[in-house]
């Protein structure tokens, strides 16, 4: 993906002037605040009805910014979708022996400003919702979770203190995967009239995670 530095066009005499090249932290930041506005306006508008121009906006960068970080206008989310995949990477690596999973994903997916946490629940939600009817949301989030698969595989491996990932951390990180990409989707995907409250929609979704990491646990049988 091409790099997204926001230069000031070249002087006079042909060299840059203005701003430096922006840090990778910056970048990313960039990223995280195009994928929020994206989100607002898909939900409140649709996907069909919003342009990047409008996302651009939205942030107050340019379309031509816009297209340097994200292929299209449905991809602009998938920064989201990329935090609350490293979370819980990050909650592997810290599981403790003596912990359940269940107790170690609980946090990494709801607390602070993950996508999952209380504030940013019923957009994300919303979002979801929009991959069940958008193809191309619907691809940007399956992308999401083919890519979690091998970065799970390593936190697993580096938690065994493998020095490489074997077939059997390969195959407990797709049913990771695969019970994690379920419950979120039959969470979000259920027709309520009305959104329950913050509070509630948290614990109901930590309740589906639950319920989806034990019928994993229990595997084939």
């Amino acid at each position: 993906m091409p790099d997204g530095a926001i230069n000031e066009p070249p002087g006079p005499a042909g060299g840059r002037t203005g701003r430096p090249p922006l840090t990778e932290q910056r970048k990313g930041e960039i990223r995280l605040e195009i994928a929020r506005a994206a989100v607002e306006l898909f939900v409140s508008q649709g996907v069909a009805a919003t342009t990047g121009e409008q996302i651009g906006q939205a942030v107050g960068v340019s379309a031509r910014t816009l297209w340097r970080y994200f292929p299209s206008k449905e991809s602009c989310v998938s920064p989201l979708f990329a935090a609350g995949i490293e979370a819980i990477a990050s909650a592997l690596r810290a599981w403790r022996p003596d912990q359940p999973l269940a107790d170690a994903l609980e946090g990494a997916s709801t607390a602070g400003d993950r996508p999952m946490a209380r504030p940013h629940l019923p957009k994300v939600r919303a979002l979801l919702r929009l991959t069940r009817t958008e193809p191309g949301l619907r691809a940007v989030w399956l992308q999401a979770h083919d890519e979690a698969e091998p970065v799970f595989a390593h936190a697993l491996a580096d938690r065994a203190g493998l020095a490489a990932v074997d077939l059997r951390s390969e195959i407990r990180a797709a049913m990771l995967n695969a019970a994690l990409r379920t419950a979120v989707e039959h969470y979000a995907w259920r027709t309520d009239e009305e959104e329950p409250d913050p509070v509630t929609a948290q614990a109901e979704l930590v309740a589906t995670m639950r319920s989806a990491l034990a019928v994993a646990a229990e595997g084939l049988s």
